[in-house]
């Protein structure tokens, strides 16, 4: 497990896995009529008008990276309910120009029509501070919503809470939501960042404080890579594409890998990323998610309960998974000494044991998938930032063509989104030599005209129109817990394992390329991307 392995192009390469357990020492907007109306295939959803969205946490850095921009977004594209109200809550007191001076700082504005949107779009913001666990805080949130609702002479008091904060005030915000801020009449919807829980028990224990105050449908437990263009495209790639869904099973695919490569560190995030590490932080949610849309039967329609049980019925087939089919590892300094290693952040125990890279398999026992690994693969302090899909299909049978590479479906969820096949082809003159070719659909060129959206516009928009598909669900969060509990007890109970270290700028463990290897993937270094 000592030999360096080098992966200059960001690929990998075959080899053996050395007999050792791979686990081894050493993540103005208006409207004419009274609701939008939103198609979504077979079904058709209202946003209600006069909404009201809380944003709790909104001086945190996700509210002002992510939630207002995306907010923004659809403000511009007049996506919002008719007279919307968007309301700041957090402890920092700040007065009302300070609080749109933070809105304002992460949201670009390149020319004067957008300056302008952006200036409609402040007057629609209001801020509140108080504390998160004080009944007085939150009754006097109450009030201020009132305030805004008194104007709208009667309607419905339609409240969407965004809770933009630690797992560790989850459950104490909730509650203070249901008693203090519930509207008497319209809807109420609460929407819940990931992470989940840390394990099943706790998982369990945040939603069983979540179920005495919050029907499920009215929770969205937001992953936001469920919001990515391109994983909401794999339903559309797998069941329109009759030479794809005919294909799509154990006796063409050899082996399928979903990767999600940083180029950075923990970036400031030292203290909450020692807590939960990669697994945590990205495998357990993200690629488990994009695993059940490569994995799930084709549902029965675009309902978002139809959806969610088929991806549930793939995380039942699935056992837990063996530690014998993971490899750990922790960045340390760059090779040029230019980025520290994990260790030497500030907030990080000298002594962590927190992996930063993972790579696993997992198998599903059904019918489709048997036999078939699905390898994961999560690192921050890599070489490149890239989270793809790659699928790999069986070796062509013995005959007159020997020894040539094995067809591949990509799809590049970012950056650059694309779908391409690596596919081979006749070199064109005299001789019949075969060369590996793509079939490619790159979005930037091929549909160069059109905006692909946010993640987190498209899961806000879907929680105004109530839509749940791209959301988890209650029994699904359980049964990715299954799947990995007993896998993060296993590496939190046992000291003496270390994870392997890697170079910050690297492409990982030295034992990368044999790890993959061992569960069939081989590389091949003809072209391609």
């Amino acid at each position: 497990m000592s030999s360096v392995i080098n992966q200059t192009d960001g690929r990998e390469s075959a080899g053996e896995l050395p007999a050792q357990p791979p686990i081894a020492a050493s993540n103005a907007n208006s409207f004419s009529n009274e609701a939008l109306t939103v198609v979504n295939a077979s079904s058709t959803i209202k946003l209600k008008d006069d909404t009201i969205i809380v944003v709790l946490g909104a001086s945190g850095d996700l509210a002002k990276k992510k939630t207002f921009p995306a907010l923004f977004g659809l403000f511009r594209s007049k996506l919002l309910p008719k007279d919307i109200q968007i309301v700041g809550y957090a402890r920092t007191k700040m007065d009302h120009e300070e609080f749109l001076k933070r809105v304002r700082f992460y949201i670009k504005v390149p020319t004067k029509e957008i300056e302008k949107q952006l200036n409609q779009f402040c007057k629609m913001c209001t801020y509140v501070s108080g504390q998160y666990d004080q009944d007085d805080s939150f009754i006097n949130l109450n009030k201020h919503l009132e305030e805004i609702e008194q104007v709208r002479q009667g309607k419905e008091q339609n409240r969407v809470f965004y809770i933009a904060l630690p797992p560790s005030v989850f459950i104490t915000v909730s509650e203070q939501l249901k008693h203090n801020c519930y509207p008497k009449s319209g809807l109420a919807r609460i929407i819940v960042e990931k992470p989940f829980g840390k394990d099943l028990q706790s998982s369990r224990d945040l939603q069983k404080a979540l179920d005495r105050n919050w029907k499920e449908e009215e929770i969205f437990r937001i992953d936001h890579y469920l919001g990515k263009e391109m994983v909401k495209n794999i339903l559309i790639l797998r069941f329109d594409n009759e030479f794809f869904n005919a294909s799509w099973n154990r006796h063409h695919i050899d082996n399928v890998q979903i990767t999600f490569k940083e180029p950075f560190g923990t970036e400031g995030r030292d203290g909450y990323f020692d807590e939960f590490g990669i697994i945590r932080d990205v495998m357990q949610n993200h690629l488990l998610q994009v695993l059940t849309l490569l994995a799930m039967e084709c549902p029965i329609s675009f309902s978002s309960k139809d959806i969610r049980d088929e991806k549930v019925r793939v995380l039942r087939a699935m056992d837990a998974i063996e530690p014998k089919n993971v490899i750990i590892g922790q960045y340390g300094r760059s090779l040029d000494g230019s980025k520290p290693g994990y260790l030497e952040h500030n907030s990080v125990p000298k002594e962590s044991r927190c992996p930063t890279f993972c790579a696993l398999v997992a198998y599903i026992k059904n019918e489709r998938w048997d036999g078939v690994p699905f390898i994961l693969k999560a690192g921050k302090a890599l070489n490149e930032q890239k989270t793809e899909v790659r699928i790999q299909f069986k070796d062509v049978t013995s005959g007159i063509f020997k020894d040539i590479p094995r067809n591949e479906l990509v799809i590049r969820v970012q950056p650059n989104e694309s779908v391409y096949i690596k596919m081979n082809s006749k070199l064109p003159g005299l001789s019949m030599q075969a060369v590996v070719t793509e079939l490619d659909l790159t979005y930037r060129c091929r549909f160069s005209d059109l905006k692909i959206s946010e993640a987190y516009e498209s899961l806000i928009l879907d929680a105004f129109k109530g839509d749940h598909s791209n959301f988890v669900r209650d029994d699904e969060l359980d049964a990715s817990w299954r799947l990995f509990t007993p896998l993060l007890h296993y590496l939190d109970d046992n000291k003496e394992i270390i994870p392997m270290q890697y170079p910050y700028g690297s492409s990982g463990p030295a034992v990368l390329d044999d790890f993959t290897a061992s569960y069939g993937y081989k590389f091949s270094d003809a072209a391609g991307y």
